[in-house]
């Protein structure tokens, strides 16, 4: 796949000019070597693959034509990065997923210095995982320790039922207007949908470690992180399964239902399929360490979490990084206003939350401790982010 287009530095900090260039070396290399395990399966084994394997250069011309045009470019330092990754990953090509680097996780808040925007309610124990319906008004929260799902009133902040579950969820998506609110439940390998507003839960079976889980028309489609599948669900049982990037951590479906987009928080690459014939249209590498997506119209949203940017991923003709948005500050959680456009992203390094067109950064609001996920109410505009420190959730008003 092509490498990332454009590059937009909406920078919340500024670094010294040779840290820059060799951050931006290290991201390109990011987005070159990746989970080598899932470009064999994506790459090689296709029809594409064999014309170019025919007439491929060899490794060392390779790496010595990509060294002498990063010399010219960023300078020797970045160069010499470079070429120690290229080398590393040379001599990986045999390995497995062991040899990736972990996963990315939040960054560890520090306390807040700033009195966060709006308004401050407590819902519960380490909430984390949202997810608003505007049918109902009812915010869903994810709490810990006792596990529940707490539903609020999104216009109050006031909690009107907590529903107890067998696990603490991190990701939650709403299924459709009016719900259910999908709950995946990792340590149980289930899916639990909650019913709104009444609260009623049901379980389905899923694959090892489900993390994330989005809906299209009658199907859902559940991460199973460590597996390294996507299992299809429909009625309640689980009909298919899908090879995806080594450790998937989310998925998102267009608006039209037609495409789901599967990241692998490992393998560093989303994977794009078509959720009605359910066929694989291939991969891209997607930054440093990439954790949670959205969809706007034909194109997705990735957080690169390691990488401290946001990047877009249209799909039309093809899929391509179109644009690299810079947001320093370890961003994490995102959520998509499809009515206004707009991209809201947390920054758990600092405990802010950036605003965000498709193309620039609007304005940084400071927020509560940790704040891991974020969730808007598309019909007014009232955003909601997670105190995972404090136990609470931030109401910003429009």
């Amino acid at each position: 796949m092509p490498a990332a287009q454009v590059e937009q530095r909406a920078a919340l900090g500024q670094q010294p000019a040779d840290r820059t260039l060799e951050s931006g070396a290290l991201e390109l290399v990011a987005d070159a070597i990746v989970g080598l395990r899932g470009v064999r399966r994506s790459f090689l084994h296709s029809r594409e693959a064999r014309p170019a394997m025919a007439q491929r250069e060899p490794l060392t011309d390779t790496r010595k034509r990509c060294e002498s045009s990063l010399r010219s470019n960023v300078g020797v330092r970045a160069a010499a990065l470079i070429a120690c990754l290229g080398a590393a990953a040379a001599a990986g090509c045999g390995g497995s997923s062991d040899e990736l680097p972990p996963a990315p996780e939040p960054a560890k808040s520090p306390p807040t210095t700033k009195r966060p925007a709006g308004r401050v309610v407590e819902v519960g124990n380490k909430p984390e995982g949202l997810a608003f319906d505007t049918r109902t008004g009812l915010l869903a929260v994810g709490l810990a320790q006792p596990d529940r799902l707490a539903l609020v009133d999104g216009r109050s902040g006031r909690v009107v039922r907590r529903v107890r579950l067998g696990e603490s969820p991190r990701h939650l998506q709403l299924a459709a207007p009016g719900g259910p609110v999908l709950v995946p439940a990792e340590k149980s390998n289930e899916l639990i949908e909650v019913s709104l507003p009444s609260g009623r839960a049901t379980s389905s079976r899923t694959g090892r470690f489900p993390h994330d889980a989005a809906r299209a028309d009658s199907r859902t489609f559940v991460a199973d992180e460590l597996a390294d599948t996507v299992s299809v669900l429909e009625a309640g049982r689980r009909t298919e399964v899908l090879q995806a990037p080594v450790q998937p951590g989310a998925v998102e479906v267009t608006g039209d239902g037609r495409l789901l987009g599967a990241v692998g928080v490992r393998g560093r690459q989303l994977e794009l399929f078509d959720a009605r014939t359910l066929g694989s249209l291939g991969r891209l590498n997607v930054g440093a360490g990439p954790t949670h997506l959205v969809a706007l119209g034909r194109s997705f949203f990735v957080v690169d979490t390691r990488g401290n940017s946001v990047l877009e991923v249209p799909v039309d003709p093809e899929p391509v990084v179109h644009r690299r948005t810079r947001v320093n500050g370890r961003p994490y959680g995102i959520a998509v206003d499809r009515r206004r456009e707009r991209l809201w992203v947390t920054l758990t390094e600092r405990n802010q939350l950036v605003e965000l067109t498709t193309r620039r950064r609007l304005r940084v609001l400071p927020t509560v401790r940790q704040p891991n996920t974020v969730a808007v109410d598309e019909r007014s505009g009232r955003v909601f982010v997670t105190g995972k420190v404090d136990g609470t959730v931030q109401i910003i008003d429009p």
